[in-house]
Formats: C-alpha cells, structure tokens, sequence
C-alpha cells in the first residue's frame, strides 16, 4: 500500500493505515532477518524509520500516543543495530577498497575486512540475535494492537495544521543539526543531520499530495545527501 497520505480521507484513518502496512512489513523482514540477517535486518529498520517519521509528522494531534509509541520502535531499533551495524562496517571497508585500490593492494584494508566478518559471524551465528528478532517481533505485534487508540483531528484544516506543524519541525531539527555539524563538525553532529535528512525524506514521501513545490527533485536531493551523510557516519563508526 502507498506511504502517502491522502487528503481526501480522514487523517485518522490515513495514519492507522500506513502505520499498519509499516509495521506489518517489518515483520516480514524481521522473519527474513532469521535466515538472512544482512538483508533482513536492514530492511526492517528502514520500515521502523518509516514508523517513526509518521508518528513525528502527526505528533502535534495526538502527543501522548505518537511519544509513547516513537519510544517504543525506537527501542526496538536499537535491539537491532548492533548485528545490522556489523555488516555496514564491512560494507564500508568495501567501499574503501573501491575507492582506494592501491591501498586494499598492499594490504591495508584486508585484515580489518577479516576482522570484521568475524565479527559479523560471531553476532550473526549466536542466540543474542534470535533473542533480538523475537523481542522486536513481540514489541511490534503489540504494538499492531495499539494503532487503534490513535486519535487525531479529521477536519481538513486542523488536519493541514498537524501535518505542517510536523514538517516544520524536521526542518527547523535539520536547520539545528546543519548549524551544529557546520560550527563543531563532530560525528554526533553529522550523524543528527543524516537522522533530520531521513527524517525529511520520508516526510516527503508522505505529503507527496500535499506539498506545494515540485517533490522529485527535492527528494532525489535530499536522498542523496542522507546517502552521503550516512557513508561518512559508517566512517566515523
């Protein structure tokens, strides 16, 4: 189903929905993560993300709920980040090699990449994983239950001003994180800016009928800075 919302249904409904069709793929990825970890764990933290963007955009209609459950997937990413970490780390070795052969040819990279997928191995092969994916499986079929008890404003122009509200404020986190990484340059700083990008990014794909400049091209460039910022932030790591 579309991660966009519509404005000719009630907002309500709209947010169920998605949130719905978010959590129920990371699901399906999480049972994928059980046979194949390098794929699946990624995937199902791309959906949580999802998850969490949603309820940030419509924060504003119903607070208590959308702080409540943010926590909750949020936690139940980080079950997650450790095994997936594992294979992005080799993933930027790779790049690394690509980028400087020479390098790689003399034998500078090769030894940290094997270290690294023996350390991918050993958090790959253990019971901390299984125990992981059945702890974020358990949290989001609860979290399933729990969509039901949302509650926002379906007129359309109280409705408009949550959505807004939402979108300003990644913005205005995004102008802070920028602000922040251009007068310190720390990895915290630049690893927020990528969190406010993705953040937009997906806000983008939400109000997709609702934005009023042209979206495509706003979003292939916010897309590919996210990409950028988050290589650099596997570098730092």
């Amino acid at each position: 189903m579309s991660f966009r919302i519509d404005p000719r249904l009630p907002l309500t409904g709209e947010v169920r929905r998605i949130l719905a069709d978010e959590i129920g793929k990371a699901l399906g990825q999480l049972e994928t993560a059980r046979d194949k970890p390098e794929q699946g764990l990624h995937k199902c933290r791309k959906r949580l993300k999802g998850v969490r963007a949603l309820l940030r955009l419509v924060r504003s209609g119903d607070e208590p709920f959308c702080q409540t459950e943010n926590e909750c997937y949020k936690q139940v990413s980080a079950l997650l980040a450790g095994p997936r970490e594992a294979t992005a780390l080799i993933e930027t070795i790779d790049r690394l090699g690509s980028a400087f052969p020479d390098e790689t040819a003399a034998g500078e990279l090769g030894p940290v990449r094997e270290r690294l997928v023996l350390r991918q191995h050993e958090l790959h092969a253990g019971p901390g994983l299984d125990a992981a994916i059945n702890a974020a499986v358990a949290a989001c079929r609860e979290g399933l239950e729990r969509i039901d008890r949302l509650s926002l404003p379906d007129q359309p122009e109280q409705a408009a001003d949550i959505l807004a509200e939402g979108a300003r404020a990644a913005l205005r986190r995004a102008k802070k994180a920028l602000d922040k990484a251009s007068s310190r340059g720390e990895a915290d700083d630049f690893h927020d800016l990528r969190k406010a990008c993705k953040t937009h990014s997906m806000h983008l794909s939400l109000l997709g009928r609702l934005w009023p400049a042209p979206i495509k091209a706003r979003r292939k460039a916010v897309d590919k800075l996210g990409e950028r910022l988050g290589e650099l932030h596997d570098v730092f790591v």
